[in-house]
């Protein structure tokens, strides 16, 4: 192995501009705050805090005194603050990204996609709210954070690669049983909002909708698919391991195992202990955290230094 091969991805964080690089790093950690403080509106009860949209209630965008919410209403219009929040650092991503990245177009697409994916979040958490918290509007909702969150981290981790084709550090074999692996990812993620929909926490307390599924019987479906999805994470890190010209690939997908894991004993442990709020909020940032790390894995995969092997 060359010094090329374990070069780091370039260009170096010194060379990426300083307000590029917080653009899109303070971007990334947005949404996934979205996410969490999402999970914190859905175990107080709190999703109709606000009891409708764009409004908080008829009359005002803020909450009132006069509210029969009581604290639930700030809540949710906390919520409601931090998708502004997010919608303004989108802005600033692509201002940005038009600024320092000569307008490439693997970053500025992205870039517009956060953007508009915040927008349609917002709509999709107002008719959410005007729907009453239906179940299935509830999942869509944080199935587009989880994708926000996605292109956010392909934003990150792209900002420090050049403009250079990519790459493969792999067989192309991997790199397809990456994307499988993902898809699985995917999955399992998608049968978790399933999980949540049928359990205890809807987002209001007062009047819960539901899925309607068993929740014994759904949670051990999401169980076998996340069992499915280690055993898949576990092969590519050994594929990584066997095939790749560097290590940069295995400590990719190092990280997806490790993020996996973690991951896993959390959901176990609030399956075991009755949805404790506390893990349920938890076990949606480790969602968030495990789109990132496949993001991660999958770039991981090829290298665009613009330097040959």
């Amino acid at each position: 192995m060359n010094a090329t091969a374990t070069a780091p991805i370039s260009p170096t964080r010194s060379r990426v501009p300083a307000t590029l690089r917080w653009a899109a790093l303070l971007n990334l950690l947005a949404e996934v705050m979205i996410i969490i403080t999402g999970g914190v509106v859905r175990v107080t009860g709190s999703g109709l805090g606000c009891s409708t949209w764009p409004q908080c209630t008829p009359g005002s965008y803020v909450p009132t005194v006069e509210q029969a919410e009581g604290w639930h209403k700030y809540v949710e219009f906390g919520n409601r603050t931090l998708t502004g929040l997010v919608g303004f650092l989108a802005i600033w991503l692509i201002i940005e990204v038009y600024r320092h990245s000569d307008r490439r177009r693997s970053l500025t697409i992205p870039a517009w996609l956060v953007l508009g994916g915040v927008a349609s979040q917002a709509i999709a958490g107002g008719i959410t709210v005007l729907l009453g918290l239906h179940p299935i509007t509830v999942a869509f909702h944080f199935l587009q954070s989880a994708a926000i969150v996605a292109l956010s981290a392909y934003v990150w981790f792209h900002v420090f690669e050049t403009s250079a084709t990519p790459r493969l550090l792999v067989p192309r074999l991997v790199v397809q049983a990456g994307w499988l692996t993902s898809a699985v990812g995917a999955l399992v993620i998608v049968l978790g909002t399933v999980v949540t929909g049928s359990g205890p926490h809807s987002g209001d307390a007062d009047d819960p909708a539901r899925f309607g599924f068993d929740p014994r019987t759904i949670s051990w479906l999401h169980a076998d698919a996340v069992m499915l999805f280690v055993g898949l994470v576990a092969a590519m890190l050994l594929a990584t391991t066997l095939t790749g010209t560097d290590r940069r690939p295995v400590r990719a997908w190092g990280v997806v195992m490790f993020v996996t894991l973690i991951q896993g004993v959390i959901g176990y442990v609030q399956y075991l202990t009755k949805l404790p709020e506390g893990l349920v909020v938890l076990h949606m940032a480790g969602a968030a955290a495990l789109v990132v790390a496949l993001v991660y894995g999958m770039m991981g995969l090829r290298d665009r230094s613009g330097q040959r092997a």
